[in-house]
């Protein structure tokens, strides 16, 4: 690489990460982490850059990095000029609706996350339905028998830790088979109520996350693994551990210290620790770990885990229901009770869940589109690439340069 291209790639990365700590002196949501340069954050603090400084430098940083001739220079070069770009074009976005920019639902996830999410009708949800319907025991509404049939699987709050314990061992096991993990990597569960979300993981650096259960609603057999997968490992964990450890220490790329929740970065994270989950524990291996382990300790019949997985299955299914209830939300012709309605009915949710659903697009908006379309565009982006359910060796191998890169949506497709 050019030293004039190095210089002035490092220039841009040190004032993007001062923007976005900046932005986060005014968006408390926004600084997802951060372990970089102590320095920076004091220098943040005493600066108190406004909504139009922040906007201002950023655009000024866009318009330094567009001249830049990278067409010479390695791949992973050319995807942190293309990292920096689209980060820095979200984070403008992010302060002009902090401004009081008003985007519709559409116009937001393509501004923040660098995806246009797909529309799906009410008839794509009810053919679904159908297919519960005939299958679910029980008579009355689907989503009254889809709750009642998943009241058997409850984990016990006093069985919550060792269920969730042997499943995040697993999960860890597995994926240091394919993914050489720091030296001291490690992270610590706490379980707290009164959140927005079920489960979250805060990366403090050097290798260590505290990761978060919210315990309010009752917690099913099947979130153990996809909590231990997508916080843990390769999830959330696994992602922030290697970006600090390649991109940040090794390649010394500073933009790599700090994490922007409402970017398209995000994307790349909920997407990456969703398909992690099918990664670590595919198919049929998930159910004999749950039947010959995690059921027993639950207290629950191992017998119906492929009846419990069959239904599971199909569930899944309704994933982008929750995407439409966010769009009618957010631009207004929803209301949050309608909202609520919608998920009960479409996703399947509890009319409790529904409603702690609505207070979750109400902090975090249109990020619900990284959940379920980030999963299908890194299913979509390592499977075309030859990491397929029968290669499993590929699958890791394409699945860890995906999640130790900087790349971004628009460079899934």
């Amino acid at each position: 690489m050019s030293p004039e291209n190095f210089t002035n790639l490092n220039h841009i990365a040190e004032s993007y990460v001062k923007l976005v700590l900046s932005v986060g002196q005014h968006d408390d949501s926004y600084v997802d982490a951060y372990y970089g340069p102590v320095n920076y954050i004091q220098e943040v603090k005493s600066e108190k850059r406004t909504l139009p400084e922040i906007k201002s430098i950023g655009e000024k940083a866009i318009a330094e990095l567009l001249p830049l001739d990278l067409s010479r220079e390695e791949e992973i070069i050319q995807l942190r000029w293309q990292y920096l770009k689209t980060q820095l074009q979200s984070l403008i976005a992010r302060v002009e609706m902090l401004e009081g920019r008003k985007f519709s639902f559409d116009e937001e996830a393509k501004a923040l996350y660098d995806a246009v999410p797909p529309k799906y009708p009410e008839s794509h949800f009810q053919k679904i339905l159908s297919e519960m319907d005939a299958i679910l025991p029980g008579t009355g509404t689907v989503s009254a028998r889809y709750d009642e049939f998943k009241k058997e699987f409850i984990i016990p709050k006093d069985k919550l830790d060792s269920v969730f314990q042997e499943a995040i061992v697993e999960c860890r096991k597995r994926t240091k088979e394919y993914i050489e993990l720091p030296e001291h990597e490690s992270f610590t569960i706490e379980y707290v109520n009164d959140k927005p979300w079920s489960g979250y993981n805060w990366y403090k650096g050097d290798g260590f996350s505290l990761i978060q259960m919210n315990t309010d609603l009752p917690i099913y057999i099947d979130r153990a693994v996809d909590l231990a997968a997508h916080e843990g490992y390769p999830g959330h964990h696994v992602y922030n551990s290697l970006l600090e450890s390649i991109l940040y220490k090794k390649y010394g790329w500073v933009e790599a210290s700090v994490y922007a929740l409402f970017s398209p970065q995000s994307l790349i994270a909920e997407g990456t620790a969703n398909f992690g989950i099918g990664v670590v524990l595919p198919g049929n291996d998930r159910i004999e770990f749950e039947k010959r382990i995690l059921f027993p300790i639950a207290g629950m019949d191992s017998n119906k885990a492929e009846r419990y997985y069959q239904i599971h299955e199909l569930f899944l299914k309704l994933g982008y229901a929750g995407n439409e209830a966010a769009r009618g939300y957010l631009n207004g012709t929803m209301t949050r009770d309608e909202a609520a309605a919608w998920l009960v009915k479409y996703a399947l949710m509890s009319p409790d869940r529904a409603q702690q659903r609505t207070r979750f697009f109400d902090t975090y908006r249109s990020y619900v589109i990284n959940y379920n379309l980030g999963q299908d565009l890194v299913k979509q982006y390592i499977e075309k690439r030859g990491g397929t359910p029968d290669k499993p060796q590929k699958r890791w191998e394409e699945f860890k340069k995906l999640i130790s890169s900087p790349r971004l949506p628009s460079g899934l497709l």
